[in-house]
């Protein structure tokens, strides 16, 4: 359901502000950002700062990795607007032949086995959450990921697993992929805080 609030702004500052924010970008400002003006105490501060984080934060995962995870669980989800948003943003860090064959298939993609046993885990932790146990962390260690690299990684599912589901009960506008990657350059300059 759209709300008119996060279309236009909620007062004259956040109209104000989005008017500002899509001009400099050249293009509509994504409903995302939309939202944190309209809704602060719920998607502002607290859950932008988490999500910074969670994404920008020190972590062995890149930010390409990181954006990759996201991506992947809003394909779980069933979330076009962030898959899109995040995929523009992972193949400014990785190649985009090889983002496009990880969401076409991470089991087959050519990514690095802790990768793909992380993503194991994470689609399990997003799909069928009750069938997630601790032999799914082991196998990833097994496969090279470190416990460090396994929190981060569900600090990031944690997180979209909540913007996912929000960008789709307010069903975020599709921008085009020019707007992703206008977008894209925006979100790794500013982060998401």
């Amino acid at each position: 359901m759209r709300l008119a609030e996060v279309e236009r702004g909620e007062n004259l500052r956040g109209r104000a502000l989005i008017r500002i924010i899509s001009m400099a970008l050249g293009a509509r400002l994504p409903d995302a950002a939309r939202v944190a003006f309209y809704h602060k105490g719920f998607v502002g501060s607290t859950l932008g700062a988490w999500t910074h984080e969670a994404m920008r934060g020190p972590s062995a995962w890149s930010v390409a990795e990181r954006e990759l995870m996201a991506a992947m669980v809003a394909q779980w989800n069933s979330c076009p607007f962030c898959v899109g948003a995040h995929r523009a943003i992972a193949v400014r860090g990785m190649d985009k032949t090889i983002a496009d064959a990880c969401l076409a298939d991470y089991h087959t993609a050519p990514i690095s086995e802790p990768l793909r046993a992380t993503l194991a885990m994470l689609e399990t932790m997003t799909s069928r959450p009750d069938e997630l146990r601790a032999a799914q962390a082991r196998a990833a260690m097994a496969a090279g990921a470190t416990r460090q690299q396994l929190t981060d990684a569900a600090a990031v599912a944690a997180v979209f697993n909540i913007v996912t589901r929000y960008a789709n009960a307010l069903d975020f506008a599709i921008p085009t992929d020019a707007e992703f990657d206008k977008a894209a350059v925006m979100m790794l300059k500013r982060g998401y805080a």
